[in-house]
């Protein structure tokens, strides 16, 4: 028996995917992207400050993440809309405002902070004005989003992010106890003072974003379109295979941030808090991680990582950005439109990105920068994440397809930790 039963699939209905690559989609692109300049920055920081002794986090964020992804890409795919479009329908105005402002804020730190690192990564091999680079990285992403389908350049840009991968040969080759590493992984240690509830809520914060719910959602519905198929809640009877497809994509893709996320930790842990690093306050102290598999050109390796993963993410911060904007004022939204077809849409995401361009005008440190949006990103997610559960849990929502017992319970348990971590570090 399937999730929603077992029932024939009609012609418009979703068809069963037979192989991985056909079930692999919005959840894989979303779970590259969190993998974001801000995640291997923050990461990479919680490395190289506490050790192996919060590479427990990483584990434990796993369940958390794949429920709330899960939740949202569920809400995009039975209503065929995007989360701010249902909490325009069924919520009262205020809540739908409160939500989008928090997703604007949130993005625009987040943009300008991974930007700034994109624009100081090209600064190791390219020594000049990191400013230019900056405005260079951003009118090239929206240009590409706006002009190049988004399949084809999340296939060309997922091979430069496998750079990415080298971390995770670094623990094997690094001097480090097999042990430590598995007590760090297995046995959670955790201080209440400050410096380590910041790093939780900011391991956190970078791991479950605002902007991941909408984009996952959003992804959902275009995922439809291109599909030429019915949203799910129009045939809750034959939902199951959408409901597989959508449940492996998403443990999947969720895994791959995990792991790569795991083994930053331990890389940075194994060799720059093993060497008495504990700060990392530039892109050559991040790109020294590296060194035991790349040696001098551990900075060659650092920035095609960086910058890669930077030329993913930026569109999906931006795109997430637009959904939700196009979705609160009715506007026609989808990278699947022309530039013609979706002005306001596309129009939106050259503002996110150049606001997030214009905050490294004032100057802000590049690395330390993406350790605090993660701190922000994870200081505005609970009430997003209530709002979210809420809507997925309301059958005028879901219909019939409102969530199962075991995914409901994950998902308030992802919030209350995010409600409880926030609520320790501003008590800190």
């Amino acid at each position: 028996m399937t999730e929603a039963g077992q029932h024939p699939v009609d012609r418009h209905d979703e068809p069963d995917p037979r192989s991985l690559g056909e079930v692999l989609g919005p959840g894989l692109i979303t779970g590259a992207a969190d993998d974001d300049p801000s995640g291997i920055g923050t990461y990479s920081q919680v490395g190289a400050q506490f050790g192996f002794s919060l590479a427990w986090i990483m584990v434990f964020s796993y369940p958390l993440l794949v429920s709330t992804q899960l939740i949202c890409a569920r809400i995009g795919a039975v209503t065929g809309h995007g989360i701010a479009h249902n909490l325009k329908r069924h919520y009262p105005r205020p809540v739908l405002w409160f939500a989008v402002t928090l997703l604007l804020i949130a993005n625009t730190i987040n943009l300008g902070a991974d930007l700034g690192a994109m624009a100081a990564a090209l600064d190791l091999l390219l020594p000049g004005p990191t400013m230019l680079y900056v405005v260079l990285f951003g009118g090239v992403s929206v240009l590409l989003e706006v002009f190049v389908a988004y399949a084809l350049y999340t296939r060309i840009l997922k091979w430069s992010a496998l750079s990415l991968l080298a971390y995770i040969l670094v623990p094997f080759v690094a001097d480090i106890s097999p042990q430590e590493v598995l007590r760090g992984v297995l046995v959670p240690e955790l201080s209440f003072d400050r410096p380590t509830a910041m790093a939780v809520i900011a391991a956190l914060g970078t791991t479950i974003s605002p902007y991941l719910f909408f984009w996952q959602a959003g992804q959902e519905v275009e995922e439809q379109h291109r599909l030429h198929t019915r949203p799910l809640g129009a045939r809750p009877r034959a939902a199951g295979p959408g409901l597989k497809r959508i449940r492996t994509d998403t443990l999947v893709g969720m895994g791959v941030t995990s792991v790569t996320a795991l083994f930053i930790v331990i890389a940075t842990a194994s060799t720059l808090h093993a060497n008495g690093i504990t700060e990392i306050t530039s892109a050559d102290a991040a790109a020294s991680a590296l060194r035991p598999i790349a040696g001098d050109l551990s900075f060659l390796l650092f920035a095609v990582g960086i910058i890669g993963i930077g030329l993913l993410a930026v569109p999906v911060l931006a795109g997430s950005a637009a959904y939700a904007l196009s979705e609160t004022f009715g506007w026609t939204e989808g990278l699947d439109h022309k530039p013609h077809e979706a002005k306001a849409f596309y129009g939106a995401i050259a503002v996110a990105v150049l606001g997030g361009v214009a905050l490294n005008l004032i100057g802000i440190d590049p690395m330390q920068a993406l350790y605090w949006t993660a701190v922000i990103n994870g200081l505005l997610a609970p009430p997003l994440m209530v709002m979210t559960m809420l809507a997925a849990s309301n059958p005028k929502v879901m219909g019939r397809l409102t969530l199962p017992p075991l995914l409901k319970f994950g998902g308030w348990a992802a919030t209350a930790v995010m409600i409880l971590v926030s609520g320790l570090f501003l008590l800190s």
